[in-house]
């Protein structure tokens, strides 16, 4: 694929990344309106304009998405770009959403959050280091960043090669910063001590979008390449990495986990399984959840090894016990359109976000009682992508399309 193709194909993936296919189909027309040709030249470079009718945000959100575009290369003049934004928030305003259901209970948290330093990052995937810092992937400012929660600093590294797309992180026994770079299909390790980053090219074309990615008790780092249709591993001590296509075509593999075994665990969001990976002979088994409807998008392990995972198209929590293959599903409090996906476990509970809320929430599942509780995210969130939780126990998230990073201080 060439990086033209590829830009494209990322662009259009960041701006809708779940449309319904009608919105594909049939022809659209701008807008009369100031600011109509540069839209059409600038975000038609990247994807088809009818794109846009089945997107809305506003003002403050339309004004971070375009600074997303401008940072991944996408030209608007200076002195046309709140000219663009006001047509953009005036044309295609917010849609309605769901409105979110707080569910009352007896833990007491703090949000925290804090701005990122450049505009449009979209900050996707937050990691928790051992020091107590939170690490960011700036998706499309080719950076990534360190976010002190002492002192409120935040440091920002610039990634070696332009327009990497980082996206999902990990921190190495030595403290080194890996990350999967989705536009340039690398994995990629940052020095933070130096801030040297060395880079490891896909042996295959074919893995496209390295997605997320974990480490397992041997120091072997796993990883999914989401439009590939592939998993893999690299071995950090010599470099190599081992590839095998999923079981199933267009499987989209997404999140991935590490179980107490060793094993590798992997939602494949686009379709109803979940994939486990022998760590020796890198056999894939799948596991068939009961509705075909459902898209399971992040997942945790529970020390028992019990898989949990956020079905995002039904709007449930879900666990799978690999032993029997037995699902249990709870629907989020928020519905069948809350759309859960970042998670994280802490302090006795399965801590997850809805994505498709007014404001989004954060939403807690006791592991004991099997009761829910939830709060409104302050910022309003806008897409919780994926979670982390500290040593101390405190989930941590980035926020997309808000531009920021926060920490759930549980009390």
């Amino acid at each position: 694929m060439s990086k033209t193709t590829r830009l494209l194909a990322l662009g259009a993936a960041i701006a809708c990344a779940v449309l319904p296919a009608h919105a594909q189909q049939k022809p659209f027309n701008l807008p009369e309106g100031p600011g109509k040709e540069i839209v059409a030249g600038s975000c038609g470079g990247c994807h088809n304009l009818n794109r846009l009718g089945a997107t809305g945000y506003t003002q403050a959100y339309w004004h971070t998405t375009v600074r997303m575009m401008m940072n991944f290369g996408v030209h608007i003049p200076q002195d046309q770009v709140f000219t663009v934004i006001d047509y953009l928030a005036k044309n295609f305003p917010e849609k309605p959403m769901p409105g979110a259901k707080l569910v009352p209970g007896p833990v007491q948290v703090n949000f925290r959050e804090w701005q990122v330093p450049t505009p449009g990052s979209r900050p996707h995937d937050p990691l928790a280091a051992r020091d107590g810092s939170i690490w960011y992937t700036g998706q499309l400012s080719n950076k990534l960043g360190r976010v002190d929660p002492k002192t409120n600093q935040i440091r920002e590294y610039l990634l070696k090669s332009p327009q990497t797309a980082p996206h999902g992180l990990m921190e190495d026994r030595e403290g080194n910063i890996w990350f999967t770079g989705n536009h340039t299909s690398i994995i990629g390790k940052l020095d933070p001590k130096t801030g040297n980053v060395t880079e490891y090219p896909m042996p295959d074309p074919k893995a496209r979008d390295p997605h997320s990615l974990a480490f397992d008790q041997n120091g072997i780092l796993w990883f999914t390449a989401q439009q590939g249709n592939m998993m893999g591993r690299l071995d950090p001590k010599s470099g190599e990495i081992k590839l095998i296509t999923s079981a199933t075509p267009r499987s989209r593999p997404y999140g991935i986990m590490i179980n107490s075994k060793g094993v590798p665990f992997v939602v494949l969001f686009g379709t109803n399984k979940v994939a486990a990976i022998d760590p020796e002979t890198m056999a894939i088994r799948e596991y068939v959840l009961p509705d075909p409807k459902a898209r399971p998008r992040r997942l945790v392990i529970t020390g028992d090894d019990m898989v949990w995972y956020s079905d995002y198209s039904r709007g449930y929590l879900g666990r799978l016990d690999p032993a029997t293959g037995e699902v249990t599903e709870w629907p989020s409090p928020s519905g069948p359109h809350s759309l859960p996906y970042g998670m994280a476990i802490a302090k006795g509970g399965i801590w997850y976000n809805e994505s498709g809320t007014k404001p989004n929430t954060i939403v807690r599942f006791d592991l004991k009682t099997q009761q829910f509780q939830s709060w409104l995210i302050p910022s309003g969130g806008y897409i919780v992508r994926n979670m982390d939780t500290t040593p101390d126990g405190n989930p941590v998230m980035a926020n997309s399309t808000v531009n920021g990073v926060g920490m759930i201080e549980v009390k």
